[in-house]
């Protein structure tokens, strides 16, 4: 989907039509970064914005490696240091 019209309701609200929250998987209360670009409102699903950095992270992690399990296994070092 290209491009939609639609409109800004009298509390201020922009109206997200149906065909583009279900493209972008929006759901009733999903988070959502707004960012003004060139003139341009950009939206940008935290779900999507979550997928970029983990690929952004990926191409410098060795496969097999969890960053998750190693800052678990710190957090847990550095409580019983007290």
């Amino acid at each position: 989907m290209n491009e939609v019209m639609t409109h800004i309701d009298s509390s201020g609200r922009l109206v997200v039509p149906a065909a583009i929250r279900k493209e972008l998987g929006l759901t009733p209360g999903a988070a959502v970064t707004l960012r003004v670009s060139d003139g341009e409102l950009r939206v940008l699903a935290r779900s999507e914005a979550v997928r970029r950095a983990q690929e952004r992270v990926r191409k410098y992690v060795q496969p097999g490696r969890s960053l998750a399990d190693e800052l678990i296994a710190e957090r847990r070092a550095e409580w019983k240091r007290g």
